[in-house]
């Protein structure tokens, strides 16, 4: 199976929205961080990855499509070797998208923290995820220029007509016309916020994380 549709866009940027809605079109299943912990046994793929030796395929198998991080830190990669896949980018204002990381995924007492801390695997992956900002995940002026300068690039490396620049608060119509596809009579699905992200982080680690 190859990946027909490639997220670039950072995760706090509804990423998991953008999961469901489009697996609700077809274009699933859609890959995306919590796929990574409940498939382990792909987490040295992915480590590998970072050291520039890929197998795509294999971390890839059995997904038409990927959002959020790991996909997102490894964007360019992805996009030269799926040529043909389309690219969503989804944004945000970018002081909103710094707070709610620091409320979730990059906040100083989470699970990303704590497993870079503690070594092993889970420490060696995360460091693959953050690659681009080591030691910086909670420097405001930092983090917004990153987050600017992503969609800069993102913008610069891919074809206008292989790109949708995409809030998800815009709903179906724009990703529909974008994927060629109709517009489903029902609400555009609203997943993931932060009180969710972190009534999920208090009840514990991802499943098989701990």
């Amino acid at each position: 199976m190859t990946l027909k549709i490639i997220g670039s866009g950072l995760g706090r940027t509804g990423t998991k929205s953008l999961h469901d809605a489009l697996n609700r079109l077809g274009f699933g299943p859609t890959h995306h961080m919590f796929e990574v912990f409940q498939q382990q046994e792909r987490i040295p793929l992915w480590i590998e990855a970072g050291t520039g030796r890929a197998d795509w395929e294999a971390i890839f198998e059995g997904y038409r499509s990927a959002v959020d991080y790991p996909t997102a830190a490894f964007w360019r990669e992805l996009t030269d070797y799926y040529p043909d896949a389309k690219v969503i980018h989804t944004i945000r204002d970018p002081d909103q998208w710094f707070d709610s990381t620091q409320a979730t995924i990059f906040r100083p007492d989470g699970f990303a923290a704590t497993a870079m801390e503690s070594g092993g695997p889970m420490a060696d992956f995360f460091k693959v995820v953050i690659r681009d900002f080591p030691g910086r995940l909670n420097d405001r002026a930092f983090m917004t220029d990153y987050f600017r300068r992503h969609t800069d690039a993102v913008k610069a490396a891919i074809a206008p007509e292989r790109l949708l620049v995409y809030e998800v608060r815009e709903g179906w119509e724009p990703l529909c016309h974008f994927l060629g596809v109709a517009v489903p009579d029902e609400p555009f699905p609203t997943q993931n916020d932060r009180a969710e992200f972190v009534a999920r982080l208090a009840s514990g680690p991802p499943p098989g994380a701990d």
